[in-house]
């Protein structure tokens, strides 16, 4: 029998992210369902305050508030589901949590992104989009938009690639929750949020089935984040105008030549 396109795709992925290393996740029938209340109730109510917090005005008391509880809520969330777990990684003949590889994919994720944000500069819709979302790292302060860029993406980890992935039991774990993370998403109304969470959630969810934890995909996050928050806005950033002052009353109009 010829192997799905899903097999095929997996053949080809490098050993870190296609080969599942040996894990003991096992819950009974009643707490895997109680996972997944707790995971149904908590997607609503985090992608409305994810949704307010995009609409709110950038470097605002709104906006910060409404993203640390838009984050609160991901990780209560997460947490209240049930266990989690970290995760392992293959190094020769042992099995360590993943740190460097995951901090250099989301090196390379960066790198690709950055090309591809190249290109959404003259793409027009795609170039709003982009900058309306980098707005709210222009004129915020460093600190604070850091520390969000950062509480946010660990917390969508915890809950989209821990209490969600795990929430969605065997049957296609990695399509459930990025569909999910996606959905998510279009709360923002943002189309250039929405396609990175389709390829980044797809990506997360792969280092998740293969350590079997949220720590490779949390590095990996929160590397890609501030390497982005870093290097892209400058691509998207308009020059000021020169402001031109008027004529004094009464004086005659300037003619050029």
């Amino acid at each position: 029998m010829s192997r799905t396109w899903r097999e095929r795709l997996v053949a080809r992925a490098p050993a870190w992210l296609a080969e599942k290393v040996p894990r003991e996740h096992t819950e009974s029938d009643e707490a895997f369902h109680r996972r997944r209340r707790v995971v149904a109730v908590t997607s609503l109510a985090g992608a409305g305050l994810l949704g307010a917090s995009l609409r709110s005005t950038p470097d605002s008391t709104r906006f910060y508030g409404l993203t640390a509880a838009t984050a609160a809520t991901w990780v209560v969330g997460g947490l209240a589901s049930g266990p989690l777990h970290l995760g392992r990684t293959r190094y020769r003949d042992t099995l360590r949590r993943p740190v460097v590889t995951p901090a250099l994919v989301g090196v390379g994720a960066f790198g690709v992104f950055y090309g591809c944000a190249l290109v959404c500069r003259h793409v027009p819709f795609l170039d709003r989009a982009i900058s309306r979302v980098l707005r709210y790292a222009d004129r915020g302060s460093t600190a604070p938009v850091l520390a969000t860029t950062l509480l946010n993406g660990a917390a969508e980890e915890v809950f989209f690639r821990g209490a969600l992935y795990a929430a969605a039991g065997r049957d296609r774990p990695v399509v459930a929750s990025t569909a999910v993370y996606v959905l998510a998403t279009t709360a923002t109304r943002n189309p250039s949020l929405v396609l990175a969470s389709g390829v980044m959630g797809v990506l997360f969810g792969l280092q998740r089935r293969a350590t079997g934890g949220i720590q490779a995909p949390l590095i990996t996050h929160l590397t890609w984040s501030v390497l982005m928050l870093r290097f892209l806005p400058p691509l998207f950033r308009r020059p000021a105008e020169p402001a031109v002052s008027p004529p004094p009353p009464g004086a005659a109009p300037r003619r050029t030549t």
